[in-house]
């Protein structure tokens, strides 16, 4: 009967903010990805390295952009934005990604702002596989996906 009142993605939605055991599986993702986003953002505003500073990593983007099977650069757009805004402003953007991993984090763990949360920890590990990071982001994507 519901099926014919909401349409399917309603439905999708309904059943995963109703059933307790969805409700148990998605804590367990936004506890998971919280502790992981807030252990990371942790390291980089306290951490021994502190204060951290991406532009060693932003160096290595410019100089070793992501290229297609023809070696040709497939976000030119993105590597420009690094080598003329972000490079000049290192101090600015390694602030943002410090603090913004660290704030993801608690907001996953406390359940403050989740959508927010989700959504620039989504938008970070993007970033992260524009500039050719693969490591642990499409994990992150998925889960942040299912939030």
């Amino acid at each position: 009967m519901l099926n014919y009142i909401l349409g399917v993605d309603e439905v999708m939605v309904h059943w995963l903010r109703t059933n307790k055991y969805a409700s148990v599986v998605l804590l367990l993702i936004r506890l998971y990805l919280g502790y992981k986003w807030l252990l990371d953002g942790f390291s980089k505003v306290w951490g021994d390295s502190s204060p951290f500073n991406a532009a060693g990593y932003m160096q290595n983007v410019v100089k070793n952009p992501v290229l297609g099977p023809e070696k040709d650069v497939l976000y030119p757009v993105f590597n420009g934005f690094i080598e003329n805004i972000a490079l000049p402003h290192a101090q600015l953007f390694s602030f943002f990604v410090a603090w913004g991993e660290f704030l993801i984090g608690l907001g996953l763990i406390f359940g403050v702002l989740t959508t927010a949360a989700t959504f620039f920890a989504l938008f970070m590990n993007f970033i992260y596989l524009f500039a050719g990071t693969v490591s642990v982001n499409p994990l992150y994507i998925l889960l942040g996906s299912i939030l």
